[in-house]
């Protein structure tokens, strides 16, 4: 079965760090890290691409797929992101996604997702996304996989002002969560996911069957490398907070 995790059973035992203290939440991104949705993606934006008399490559699209909606089609199409052909190119895409790649439910989650996601709830850690995605695509992408209920806050592109790299998203998940940055970890695919981990203070988690290249990951300082959700799950169970001194900070509260 896809959702086998050898290693769940023995998370409530999971060995701490000398202190005593494992982090306490963690955020994920949702394409290429929770859902397997990269190749759907991709077919859609050269299909749309073509519609609107333009060519693309699936090599080019897996390279944009990862930004914003509005940004993607800008840069695929070569014309800003407010004209009205990207807008109409949106909509097309949306209503795909919807008729083409939701209705496959569950079958879109990467081997071991599900159970992992439970068995980190039952070792105490608090869960979030943070996603390039809009709100109402990524809540629809949760609900048809089965996994939105192991999830607390859903942070999307469009209910912050400034979108990844830049920390706000991961930041306000933390936030949400009642935890600090530096006792989260951020699970994504791409370098931009690992750098805006780092510019949060939080551990670097990177997932090697994504979008991103092992070696660009690997580059980013810190990062913690999973070939699999079942690693992830061990990964983030066995991470401490990192060191205050790292961060900058003398108190937890004021």
């Amino acid at each position: 079965m896809r959702e086998s995790l050898g290693a769940g059973a023995r998370l409530g035992g999971a060995g701490r760090g000398p202190g005593g203290e494992t982090i306490k939440a963690a955020v994920f991104d949702l394409d290429g890290t929770l859902a397997d949705t990269g190749p759907a993606i991709s077919r859609l934006l050269v299909k749309v691409a073509a519609e609107h008399g333009r060519t693309v490559t699936p090599r080019q699209a897996a390279a944009a797929m990862k930004r914003p909606p509005g940004t993607v089609f800008g840069h695929l199409l070569g014309i800003p992101e407010d004209h009205a052909t990207v807008v109409a190119a949106i909509g097309r895409y949306r209503e795909l996604f919807s008729t083409e790649v939701l209705r496959e439910g569950p079958q879109l989650l990467f081997p071991g997702v599900s159970a992992g996601l439970s068995a980190l709830r039952a070792h105490g850690i608090e869960l979030a996304v943070a996603t390039s995605k809009p709100c109402r695509g990524a809540e629809a992408l949760l609900d048809v996989m089965g996994i939105r209920d192991l999830l607390g806050p859903v942070i999307c592109h469009d209910m912050v002002r400034r979108g990844k790299p830049h920390p706000e998203m991961v930041l306000r998940a933390a936030a949400e969560l009642g935890v600090s940055p530096w006792e989260s970890a951020y699970v994504g695919d791409t370098v931009e996911d690992m750098r805006m981990a780092v510019t949060a203070r939080m551990e670097p988690v990177a997932v090697t069957y994504g979008v991103g290249r092992f070696g660009e990951l690997a580059a980013v300082a810190g990062t913690r490398m999973c070939s699999s959700f079942k690693d992830v799950v061990s990964t983030i169970a066995a991470a401490r907070p990192r060191p205050m001194a790292c961060v900058g900070v003398h108190s937890r509260r004021r």
